[in-house]
């Protein structure tokens, strides 16, 4: 399932009965076989990093009952909004094992930052947990209970029209160094049972000019009466609608070139 020409790329898919493995289209593929030269060379180096970063901050195991995927966006607006002081605890350690990324709290706040580098950005808009609706088109309303911190959740209301109407999500992991947000789903009035997803940005040039590969994966319980298909297919659908939008938001605010920072 492929969508050129600005979509969204969704690479790999599992269905349960272990980890996340090759996936089974590549955007190297499609390049090498239409283009020669350096382009090829270009594509085989951008599937490569691609690749790693899937490898470090991707990786799910799963359980027979469940279902996986991983989706890719290219946008045209810079990742980064802050420089982070030195000040900032360590990378927590990542056990592809358990898929979980430690205990310790990452504080996150404006105070460990040393400089607002003067533009929206693509992290600015994924970063902000307490507001999702800034990108996600489908979320009309958000509260997070207490202040923002690891191990913080936020009641999600819905529009109406869609399978749900509330989703109650944990903040797993929030790291500005590396650009990582990973959420789980703890409750609400929906099917995504044992949901989780991991989402990452990654700096890279298009057309010359700074850009972002955003990359998100996520692992579901399928439901009765579902097939692991169906249910990938389901969850895709809504991670391409927010992919899309935040495309949207990002590209119009690189291009208004703003200087006002982002609330935090």
């Amino acid at each position: 399932m492929v969508e050129m020409n600005g979509g969204v790329g969704v690479r790999a898919r599992s269905c349960g009965g272990g980890g996340g493995g090759e996936g089974c289209w590549r955007l190297v593929d499609e390049l090498s076989s239409s283009r020669g030269g350096s382009s090829c060379a270009a594509a085989a180096a951008a599937a490569a990093a691609e690749s790693e970063y899937v490898r470090r901050f991707h990786r799910h195991e799963l359980r027979e009952n469940q279902c996986s995927s991983t989706l890719f966006k290219h946008i045209k607006a810079p990742v980064h909004l802050v420089r982070c002081s030195s000040s900032l605890p360590p990378l927590p350690p990542f056990s592809p094992k358990s898929d979980q990324f430690g205990s310790s709290v990452l504080d996150s706040k404006v105070s460990n930052c040393d400089a607002i580098l003067g533009r929206f950005s693509v992290w600015s808009l994924v970063r902000r947990f307490d507001q999702p609706q800034k990108y996600k088109p489908f979320v009309s309303r958000c509260v997070v209970r207490g202040d923002l911190e690891i191990g913080s959740v936020r009641e999600v209301d819905v529009k109406s029209g869609l399978p749900a109407t509330t989703s109650t999500e944990r903040l797993e992991l929030l790291d500005d160094n590396e650009h990582i947000l990973s959420i789980k789903i703890v409750g609400g009035d929906h099917r995504l049972k044992n949901y989780s997803s991991v989402l990452s940005v990654h700096p890279e040039t298009i057309d010359g000019r700074p850009g972002t590969l955003v990359i998100e994966s996520f692992v579901v319980d399928v439901p009765d009466g579902n097939t692991k298909d169906e249910t990938c297919f389901f969850v895709e659908a809504f991670i391409k609608c927010n992919l899309k939008s935040l495309a949207d938001v990002s590209e119009r605010l690189a291009a208004q070139d703003q200087t006002e920072p982002i609330g935090w």
